[in-house]
């Protein structure tokens, strides 16, 4: 989350351009929420298929529910909200706000229907259009960072809605697409290279610039900060991720089968939930499937695999005589590399394997950024100074720093302009319905 302050001197000279510029922003942001919606039919944006999950439906009105609690009512008191009762029904976990309905029964809201979804989401947009439009300096730079906070958060959400709509069709037998095209020409995986990286005292975490324009758009969250100094022994990353076909070599030979090679609870886990491949891989006359965005498929056995949990991870990375890397060496090792990779944008809705590989396989690392999140063997927890904002936005990342691990580098469903080499994803362990893989770290 951007830290929140008071508006400088030089914040009080908005400019229309500057204003303008905010107000393009917003609309992309939450036009491109309506185009992942569209190819959905109303009866797919209404199911909740876990706990974990939560309908598009409900997605599309809880961003909106941020902005209409976070940024309208807090701006003055002009502002009526479009329904009494939203804000219970589509706060998220904002203790500090109040009531709230609960989670794991929010597949069980039949009203608002999707139409009064939109309607909502409407009545918020020219809200925030009139506020853009009409808010003094002063006012413009004590709302700026906040609503660059709430086009962040649904660009997470974004990310949600179609990981929890992958979920959702894949409980139906019929085995429905959300998005129907023909498949690219696969490109093979080159085996993996190692990179070694020297050992030393570095500096991790978001440098926010000096320099920065109190009314620009740079951003991080909260839990990127402060910049801190940790001390790394040398090691060795591989240059891409592990791919599908290796991690069909484990499963090959009997790696959910060795409690050796697991965490105890790990092991737990795999026993209780009957683990035995990847989240959505099945085999069928002796060939491994796996349900994707784009419908049933074989599995390509030089994409990165995807859907695994943090405990799979660290089973697969013991059997192949190596581990999972720290957040931290994953960071120093993404730094200098440019933010380019398959995101959401390239509408593959799926991890690829990266041809470019092939031509340069041990010249630099490869698809650290899009395709899969990678689990790192970090736990989640704040960096030393780290202060929540005050307030209930400081709820926004603060209280999940206990039981997660975190993930790095962004995936086939993130929005490349959320990213950042300094991004701290987190999940729990066993999590496996986000878009998960993993790379290989070894000690120098």
């Amino acid at each position: 989350m951007m830290a929140l302050s008071n508006p400088s001197p030089a914040a009080l000279h908005s400019t229309a351009l500057e204003r303008e510029a905010l107000a393009l922003e917003y609309r992309r942001v939450r036009r491109f929420s309506e185009e992942l919606a569209r190819p959905l039919q109303v009866e797919d944006m209404v199911i909740q298929s876990m706990p974990d999950v939560s309908p598009t439906k409900w997605h599309l009105a809880h961003v909106s529910w941020f902005f209409e609690t976070f940024v309208l009512a807090a701006a003055g008191a002009e502002y009526q909200p479009h329904h009494p009762q939203y804000g219970y029904l589509f706060n998220s976990y904002y203790e500090a706000l109040g009531p709230r309905h609960c989670r794991p029964r929010r597949g069980l809201l039949s009203r608002p229907t999707v139409a009064e979804t939109f309607a909502y989401r409407r009545h918020v947009d020219d809200a925030m259009a009139r506020l853009l439009e009409s808010a003094g300096a002063r006012r413009l730079a004590r709302i700026w960072p906040i609503i660059l906070l709430g086009l962040n958060h649904e660009q997470q959400h974004q990310e949600l809605m179609l990981t929890d709509v992958k979920h959702v069709l894949a409980q139906n037998p019929l085995r429905p697409a959300y998005f129907a095209r023909a498949d690219s020409p696969a490109a093979s995986a080159p085996p993996p290279a190692w990179f070694q990286f020297h050992g030393g005292l570095h500096s991790f975490g978001y440098s926010r610039p000096h320099d920065l324009d109190p009314l620009g758009f740079e951003f991080a969250y909260d839990n990127e900060e402060p910049v801190h100094r940790r001390y790394l022994e040398s090691f060795a990353l591989a240059s891409r991720p592990v791919t599908g076909g290796e991690f069909i070599d484990f499963i090959r030979d009997g790696g959910y089968n060795q409690p050796a090679l697991w965490l105890s609870d790990g092991w737990a886990a795999a026993r209780e939930n009957q683990w035995s491949a990847p989240l959505y891989w099945h085999e069928e006359e002796g060939e491994w499937r796996q349900f994707t965005l784009l419908g049933d498929r074989p599995v390509d056995p030089h994409e990165p695999v995807t859907h695994v949990s943090y405990y799979e991870a660290d089973a697969f990375a013991r059997w192949a005589g190596a581990r999972l890397p720290t957040e931290f060496e994953w960071e120093l090792a993404a730094r200098p590399l440019p933010l380019d990779g398959n995101f959401v944008e390239s509408g593959a809705f799926h991890p690829r394997s990266d041809g470019a590989a092939l031509d340069e396989p041990s010249r630099r690392l490869h698809q650290m950024f899009g395709d899969v999140w990678e689990w790192t063997a970090s736990p989640y927890a704040g960096y030393p100074g780290y202060q929540p904002a005050p307030g209930a936005l400081g709820e926004y990342n603060g209280k999940f720093m206990c039981n997660q691990m975190v993930l790095r580098g962004g995936s086939c469903a993130t929005a490349q302009s959320h990213i950042r080499p300094t991004y701290r994803n987190f999940f729990p362990p066993a999590a496996r319905w986000q878009f998960s893989g993993l790379r290989l770290a070894k000690d120098a």
